[in-house]
Parts: structure tokens; C-alpha cells; sequence
């Protein structure tokens, strides 16, 4: 099972990965929304923004988060550093159940450019 440390490097490998994007991915990764990823083998959500290319880590908290993000992941903590490492196609993990991802129908169409 990941641990909290290795989910975080995940997440800022792939806002590093984000960030050095070209072309249609550069434009759907320069998105401005709030963003959370819930860990469901841990409790925990990381909370932020994605912005700038980046996803921004505001703050982790204990269970799911009280506000709703507009950008919201939901996963075990091994498939994002799977995910992430390129291990796991993300497609596939969505179509399982695996993965879950939430967001308004244009940020959904924007974001399938990025997966």
C-alpha cells in the first residue's frame, strides 16, 4: 500500500509532467479549478488547484473533504502512483471503477486530452 509521502510525489510528478506538456495537453492542463484527489486505502484527500499548468497541493486532510472541488479523483493509493509512473492506463483503471473522476461536462472534456 502507498504511503501519504509516495501519493504526494505522485502528485507532483504528474504537476511536473503537467507543466512541461505540449500542444492540446499544455492548453487542457492550463485549466484553473479547484482540484481533489481522495485516497480511499488511506482516509485522506489531498485539496488544491490546478493552475498554471500545475496542480497546486493546498492541503491534506483527514476523510473526504467538506466542499466539493471542480476537479475531484478518487482512487487507491498504489493505482495513482501507478497512474502516475505510467503502469496503469488510466482509461482502463476509469473503465474498471478502479478510478473515478468527477467534473462539469467542458472541464471533462478538456481533461480527457491530459489522460
Amino acid at each position: 500500500m502507498a504511503t501519504i509521502e509516495e501519493c504526494r510525489a505522485a502528485l507532483e510528478k504528474l504537476s511536473d509532467n503537467m507543466q512541461h506538456a505540449e500542444g492540446d495537453v499544455r492548453t487542457a492542463a492550463a485549466l484553473d479549478r479547484s482540484v481533489s484527489c481522495r485516497i480511499t486505502d488511506l482516509d485522506i484527500t489531498f485539496v488544491g488547484r490546478m493552475t498554471g499548468g500545475r496542480i497546486v497541493v493546498q492541503d491534506t486532510i483527514q476523510g473526504s473533504p467538506t466542499e466539493s472541488a471542480q476537479i475531484r479523483l478518487t482512487m487507491k493509493g498504489d493505482d495513482l502512483v501507478a497512474l502516475v509512473n505510467g503502469e496503469l492506463n488510466f482509461a482502463k483503471a476509469w473503465g474498471s471503477g478502479r478510478v473515478k473522476l468527477e467534473a462539469g461536462l467542458r472541464d471533462l472534456f478538456q481533461l480527457r486530452k491530459l489522460l
